[in-house]
């Protein structure tokens, strides 16, 4: 064997193979012992599963009534729960409500305030969730007691209880729900709000409006000011919130509006806007002129405070009150239904001043109210912003178009009236300023100020942008300059036509030499004159009095010095007295005519242009009268004469207004004595010393009022 290693093997295998062969027999013997024990088994679990069967049935239908059950008492209970929460929180309310009047501490009082409010935010809360949840509830319920007595799927007992409790939550939710909402402590502590906020709104004043001035001017520089503390607006705020909650936004905006338009009515009203009363053009042209000024003024004032102190205050508070309401689409509103009252009163007047008379005064106080208007404009727009002010602002625009309108028709029409010498006064009788003369280039001069120059070319250029559509090249100050022009050439027409009308040719160059003089003096070294210019001035105004001026010399003093020409007497006429003494009486009696024209009729207002008429009076007439006297001193007694010192000195008389009574009369009465002649100037001496003088000081005092 040991020889045949191979066949050792397979004998080995052969062996092998046979201990497996008998274990697989074995094992299908086990396997067939345990087959025959799952059928045995599987037997048993089929008679235990049909036993089983009734039993897993009853056991889902009671989960899935469990189920049903629960999904019906679980709101129920929720029902009752905001049944007992309601009851708790009407508690609280009352108990808070029975602390608010006896609290004197405001602060106090506002906390208890904002705790009365969580709690009637709370309690709505709950009320609404009663009234959205009862019903469901109580349906289910309802489902789940009939379900229960239609399957029988409990006792009589239970279905019977829970068909009571059915029937008692279903009464308290139909009663007691609706009576919570509408007749309860809800609405109570609702109207408890409206008061409390209304009762905080009166409260809240503008405490910086009006002073202790007996004429009621404010004060128009005054800041605006918040209105109410910090917890005041807070607590207006939740009230506002907690009304709209519960359905009184409409209630909540007319006690705002009514209030709060009472509280800036009254603001203003302390300014005492009395003049508001009269807004009608034909009642305002009743007015005397001073009040109507005052009552322009205190507009003004009044309407610039009244934007930007009491209206930007109740914007601010509007804002903080109600503006979280509706996404702050409804606090604009409200604002402008308290502002837009109170602007109708401003606007009516301010509209019927516009309409009224175009009279020239009125100019100013017109420009002032545009002026005012126009630095407003920014604040206005902002003030009373969006879709809600823009009736206001319109109306604002159309005062302002009414304002430009009439202060352009009153200029020009001042400017008609001028050239129309529609004072319907004569020349002045004594050659003095006629006082339109003297009324228009103040009124040029006042308007030509930083104060009106600025507002008045506005009105130019806005005027002529509306007449013609397109926009304007020039500047302000040409819009001016031309307008400014055009009425001093209208003034200069009405010199002409005046100086016309006398047939004095001498009173005729005083005339003109007065008025010419004075347009130029009073508007040197003013706005007026720069505006105009220097050159202009000249060649219009002083070249033409100073031409006036030497024409009134040769026309007043021309011919008293002709009658002094020596080459008149001759040489035959040299030794003859009464040829020299002629001359003297002439020139003297002459002297004394033209001494008492410009005494009794000729006017010479302007001290300036007095002076130099003297001087150059005096430098004409006392030399050739000196002269005279020095070259037939050997044939007539000089000192029977005046002196050229006294000649010159009453020169300076006449032209100066003092007493009138001369020496050179005394001297000539003198002379007519010693030469056994009657004086035929004595008459003209009386009146010279006695009416004349008076005359000529009325003449300068009021030639001098500007």
């Amino acid at each position: 064997m040991e020889d045949y290693p191979m066949l050792t093997k397979l004998e080995s295998a052969c062996s092998d193979l046979k201990t497996l062969l008998k274990s697989s027999a074995n094992l299908q013997t086990n396997l067939e012992k345990l087959d025959d024990n799952f059928d045995t088994l599987q037997e048993t679990l089929t008679v235990a599963s049909r036993r089983l069967a009734p039993l897993q049935s009853l056991s889902i239908a009671s989960k899935a009534l469990e189920t049903r059950i629960n999904r019906a008492v679980s709101p129920a209970l929720v029902l009752i729960d905001g049944f007992r929460i309601s009851e708790s929180l009407q508690r609280k309310l009352d108990d808070i409500s029975t602390k608010l009047p006896a609290q004197k501490s405001q602060n106090k009082r506002l906390r208890l305030l904002i705790k009365y409010v969580d709690c009637v935010d709370k309690l709505n809360i709950a009320i609404n969730l009663l009234s959205q949840e009862g019903g469901p509830a109580i349906q289910r319920l309802q489902e789940v007691v009939e379900f229960l007595s239609r399957t029988k799927a409990t006792d009589q007992f239970r279905t019977h209880r829970l068909r009571e409790t059915l029937v008692a939550l279903n009464a308290l939710y139909e009663t007691e729900v609706d009576s919570m909402k509408f007749d309860g402590l809800l609405d109570e502590a609702l109207l408890n709000l409206q008061d409390e906020f209304e009762g905080i709104l009166l409260q809240l004043r503008h405490h910086n409006i009006g002073g202790s001035d007996d004429d009621g001017e404010a004060e128009a520089a005054t800041a605006a000011t918040e209105l109410g503390t910090e917890m005041e607006v807070e607590v207006l705020r939740r009230i506002s919130e907690t009304l709209t909650a519960n359905d009184c936004l409409d209630i909540c905006i007319d006690i705002f509006v009514k209030v709060r338009y009472k509280r800036a009515a009254k603001a203003l009203m302390r300014l005492n806007p009395d003049y508001l009363r009269t807004y009608k053009p034909e009642e305002i042209d009743e007015m005397e002129w001073e009040s109507l000024e005052t009552s322009i003024t205190l507009w003004i004032q009044h309407f610039e405070l009244a934007i930007r102190t009491v209206f930007i205050s109740e914007k601010t508070l509007c804002h903080q009150v109600l503006g979280n309401i509706m996404e702050g689409a409804i606090w604009q509103e409200c604002f402008v239904k308290i502002a837009d009252k109170i602007m109708a009163v401003f606007f009516r007047f301010g509209e019927g001043v516009a309409r009224s008379n175009k009279e020239p005064q009125k100019l100013f106080k017109l420009l002032d109210m545009f002026d005012s208007l126009e630095k407003l404009k920014s604040e206005f727009s902002n003030v009373f912003e969006g879709e809600a002010g823009v009736d206001i602002c319109s109306r604002f625009r159309e005062l302002e178009k009414l304002l430009v309108h009439s202060s352009s028709k009153v200029y020009w029409e001042f400017g008609l009236q001028i050239e129309d010498n529609q004072d319907g006064l004569p020349p002045p009788q004594d050659g003095s300023v006629p006082k339109l003369v003297r009324y228009a280039i103040n009124y040029l001069k006042y308007l030509t100020t930083v104060n009106y120059s600025q507002p008045m070319a506005r009105v130019l250029r806005t005027e002529q942008i509306w007449k013609s559509g397109t926009g304007i090249t020039d500047s302000d100050e040409d819009l001016l300059k031309d307008a400014i022009s055009n009425v001093m050439e209208a003034l200069h027409r009405n010199i002409e036509t005046k100086r016309s009308g006398y047939k004095d040719k001498v009173m005729y160059h005083v005339f003109t030499m007065n008025t010419y003089w004075y347009i130029y003096m009073r508007t040197r070294n003013t706005e007026l004159g720069k505006l105009l210019g220097e050159n202009y001035m000249r060649k219009n105004y002083k070249v033409v009095a100073e031409e006036a001026a030497y024409l009134y010399e040769k026309q007043a003093w021309g011919g008293l010095v002709r009658l002094l020409d020596k080459e008149d007497i001759g040489d035959e006429g040299i030794g003859d007295d009464s040829i020299i003494k002629g001359k003297l009486e002439a020139f003297l009696k002459g002297f004394e005519e033209i001494a008492q024209r410009h005494t009794s009729r000729y006017s010479i207002p302007e001290a300036d242009l007095r002076a130099q008429i003297k001087e150059a009076t005096v430098k004409l007439i006392v030399p050739v009268y000196s002269d005279f006297l020095e070259v037939f001193s050997g044939v007539i007694n000089v000192k029977l004469y005046s002196s050229p010192e006294s000649v010159e000195s009453l020169l300076g008389q006449i032209f100066s207004g003092n007493g009138r009574s001369s020496s050179m009369g005394a001297r000539r009465r003198e002379i007519n004595r010693m030469e056994g002649r009657n004086s035929v100037s004595s008459e003209i001496d009386s009146i010279l010393g006695r009416r004349s003088v008076d005359r000529f000081q009325r003449n300068r005092s009021n030639a001098g009022d500007d």
